[in-house]
């Protein structure tokens, strides 16, 4: 490889990583505050007999997957599966319904389909503005679920349909997405940890 091109590279990768650290810097006890009341949320609403839900597109959708994985499986400790779901891997039901339905339905018929009063809907959008996002969380809301909105840059629409918001402090996808994993994991732990003594 040219030295030029390896310098570049270099380089990249360095500014990329300073903006990644400044980043995770930003974060401070409002993040924390969030996770907390969010895993109480996930903690009440399992306690409660309900179901937790989650659901994004591309990088959110994996996300919501990842986070469900953990749950049901184990994050870090061996427990009982915990009552948590993605809305995003089921392809016969997403395809009939993208094909029969305008594309802002296909979560909110999901919703429809599996949310009652009193289940929590996690909505991961990192612009906050994915209109099958929005229409999820104003139906769950419709029903008496309660919503945890997971975004970035300003929140965009997805914090008025939500009991609960945390924006990742970044206008940049990638680093948004960084802090959502970031996010994530930490939520898990703290929903694993309240089940690990039962």
């Amino acid at each position: 490889m040219p030295d030029s091109v390896s310098t570049a590279s270099r380089d990249l990768l360095r500014r990329r990583l300073r903006e990644a650290q400044e980043c995770h810097a930003a974060l401070g006890d409002d993040f924390l505050a969030a996770i907390e009341a969010a895993a109480a949320m996930a903690v009440e609403t399992l306690r409660g007999g309900g179901g937790v839900y989650l659901l994004g597109n591309g990088g959110s959708a994996a996300d919501a997957q990842h986070w469900t994985a953990e749950l049901v499986g184990r994050y870090l400790a061996e427990r009982e599966p915990l009552n948590v779901h993605a809305l995003t891997v089921n392809s016969s039901t997403f395809t009939a319904l993208v094909n029969d339905y305008p594309p802002e339905e296909v979560f909110a018929r999901q919703v429809r389909a599996h949310l009652r009063r009193g289940d929590l809907l996690v909505a991961i959008s990192t612009s906050g503005n994915s209109p099958n996002v929005l229409r999820a969380a104003e139906e769950a809301r419709s029903l008496g679920a309660r919503v945890i909105g997971v975004t970035g840059k300003d929140g965009g629409r997805l914090p008025a349909y939500c009991d609960l918001t945390m924006i990742a402090p970044s206008h940049d996808t990638p680093r948004i997405q960084e802090i959502h994993l970031l996010f994530g994991h930490l939520w898990c732990e703290l929903v694993e940890r309240a089940f690990r003594s039962e």
